[in-house]
């Protein structure tokens, strides 16, 4: 019958089966076919098992295939535990998701850790479990639809690069089934390893140095990325992408809708090279995103790939690849610079490193964030630096001591993570507020610091906000929440200092700001639903727009524009606290004598000399209407 179940799945399998096949033959060769089928089977199956309300989701995407590029789409990243306690209780404050205007919510890593240290849940031990403090795959299904009543998406991890070294697959392994033994990358003795570590970089020099373990029950060396208790798969086995491929269409068919490919930069390794973004990460997820799209084309795929500007592009898809590997990546630069401008209160920087992004695929999209759930690593190259007159390494030194409060004159409280004294590399660790000054400002008393600190934190959302893309809060940040300074009492977490930016929500706090919106938590949160609610009324905003840089006439302010279908937006950003004067020309030759600033609701005459710009402001210009 036309439009039944098995005609739209040989529709689907026509249209993206010879892609996935292609980019199977690229990493698998003569396999390719009988992989194909393997791969057919298992999203056949998904397809036929998918529950009747995915299935309208599935259609409602289709017929929207933009969703993730709406400027209405909001993100909001959270610990479930942390949050509130279980899955369960998440839904008992989708209220306060819903009063930011949040469409979409990352929840960080639930599925089943293996015990003891887990490197914050991405070692997995069961992919198709939830934490059992969490709750069940019942709850999550439960969520899930909870989340869709309201028009939230939920987002969780993958981790593609590992698993915990009790998964299943290396328990076999380590019981000496030769077919679980491949799933891993195994070494008899050091010759091997000691080859890859020539050209390999070490991910945790302070706590996990090196990149293989020799596990006794093996026998060998296991690569380890990450920590000894993570072993690397061995995606060149293909038995290795289709067990993957069967977990995206389970946890798919369980109602996530977005799924974060945790790692994917480390996934094929490749002999006398850093064994990161080699070309068959790309063929891999692309041949993982087209099958899916047969199955749940409701799903999409983000890329957590924490690399340069060159390296990123590939991860949305460039070449043949373009448009079709994965649907979102974070915008790491764009975070790195907003803090390097901040601590500065100097742009040029941020100029020639956003000038250096090639433009993305129309149909995809950023996800643009101030703070993570991770480290700050100042990804600023040489290069870039040079070009504005400053010396790399010195400028990077800089950041960190300015961020951990060591610089002359920081405003900022934040920890050192991960010193590496052979490449003089330190990360940092805080949550935004207190990086943004508003700790050191309360602990003085100072008004007047108070609320720079107020305005760090509403410019830094105001640019990400106005970016283009899907804009992530961090749990916590719509209050101002400054650092845990009892993060190391808590079980298993003395040894990560990240744990200073991943406290419990303060839910009397947040009481407390909606309940005095003169305080500091209560302007940042009033302040954050006024900008979101003013960009999801923006089209400009349209993620298939990409913001460009405008020279600025003062180093103290970021100017981005956006060339829309319906005009021009052009954005201003002051990284001081002086009030700045802006050329109104620069304004006027793209807008016309009058302009509608959006965050102030004001019409502009831009028939004046210059434009005032308050003290860490931001200002939105459109064509008056």
């Amino acid at each position: 019958m036309s439009g039944s179940p098995g005609t739209t799945f040989r529709l689907r399998w026509e249209r993206f089966g010879p892609e996935v096949e292609a980019s199977l033959r690229a990493v698998y060769g003569g396999r390719a076919g009988e992989v194909a089928e393997r791969v057919r089977s298992i999203v056949a199956h998904a397809h036929e098992e998918r529950p009747e309300d995915l299935r309208i989701l599935d259609e409602r995407r289709l017929l929207s295939p933009d969703w993730l590029q709406d400027p209405r789409q909001v993100g909001y990243v959270a610990y479930a535990d942390r949050f509130a306690g279980t899955l369960a209780g998440i839904g008992e404050h989708l209220d306060h998701l819903d009063g930011l205007g949040v469409t979409y919510l990352h929840l960080m890593p639930l599925l089943k850790p293996r015990p003891g240290p887990n490197d914050g849940g991405y070692a997995v031990m069961d992919y198709r479990a939830v934490r059992e403090d969490l709750g069940t795959m019942d709850d999550l299904r439960a969520l899930t639809a909870r989340l869709r009543e309201r028009g939230i998406s939920l987002e969780v991890d993958l981790v593609l690069n590992h698993v915990a070294a009790e998964h299943d697959w290396a328990r076999r392994a380590r019981a000496g089934d030769p077919r679980y033994r491949s799933y891993f990358h195994t070494h008899p003795d050091r010759t091997g390893p000691d080859a890859w570590e020539a050209t390999l970089p070490e991910v945790f020099p302070d706590f996990a140095p090196g990149n293989f373990t020799f596990d006794d029950e093996l026998g060998a060396w296991v690569w380890t990325t990450f920590n000894s208790w993570q072993w690397d798969v061995d995606w060149s086995n293909p038995d290795v992408f289709c067990e993957y491929l069967d977990i995206i269409c389970h946890l798919a068919n369980a109602g996530v809708e977005v799924l974060r490919l945790d790692a994917i930069a480390f996934i094929w390794k490749r002999l006398g090279t850093t064994c990161q973004n080699q070309p068959e990460v790309h063929h891999l997820t692309r041949a993982l995103r087209q099958a899916v799209r047969v199955a749940a084309p409701a799903v999409a795929f983000k890329a957590e790939a924490i690399v340069g500007p060159d390296d990123l592009l590939p991860y949305l898809g460039v070449g043949e690849h373009h448009g079709k590997v994965s649907d979102m990546a974070y915008h790491n630069a764009l975070m790195v610079q907003l803090w390097s401008a901040l601590a500065s209160r100097d742009t040029r920087l941020t100029e020639v490193a956003l000038g250096r992004f090639a433009p993305k695929p129309t149909t995809t999209t950023w996800g643009t964030y101030v703070r993570c759930h991770d480290d700050i690593g100042w990804a600023i190259t040489d290069a870039d630096a040079a070009a504005v007159g400053l010396d790399g390494h010195t400028h990077r030194a800089f950041l960190s001591d300015f961020y951990a409060g060591l610089a002359p004159g920081s405003f900022a409280r934040g920890l050192v993570f991960q010193h590496n004294p052979a490449t003089g590399d330190r990360r940092i660790s805080g949550s935004l507020a207190s990086l943004a000054g508003l700790g050191t400002a309360l602990d003085a008393g100072d008004a007047g610091r108070v609320a720079d600190a107020v305005a760090r934190v509403l410019l830094l959302h105001a640019v990400i906000l106005g970016f283009g893309g899907v804009p992530l809060l961090y749990m916590g940040d719509e209050v101002a929440t400054l650092n845990d300074d009892r993060w190391a009492e808590e079980e298993g977490h003395a040894g990560d200092n990240r744990w200073v930016h991943r406290p419990r929500m303060d839910w009397d706090a947040v009481a407390a700001a909606e309940a005095d919106p003169a305080s500091p938590s209560g302007q940042v949160l009033a302040g954050l639903r006024h900008l979101v609610a003013v960009r999801r009324s923006t089209p400009h905003l349209h993620a298939s727009v990409e913001s460009r840089v405008v020279p600025s006439p003062d180093r103290r302010l970021l100017v981005l524009r956006r060339d829309h279908p319906l005009g021009p937006l052009l954005q201003v950003h002051n990284f001081s606290e002086d009030e700045v004067w802006l050329p109104a020309h620069l304004v006027g030759d793209v807008l016309g004598p009058t302009a509608s600033e959006l965050l102030g609701g004001h019409r502009w005459n831009l028939a004046t000399d210059a434009l005032p710009v308050r003290p860490y402001g931001s200002l939105w210009f459109v064509a008056a209407g």
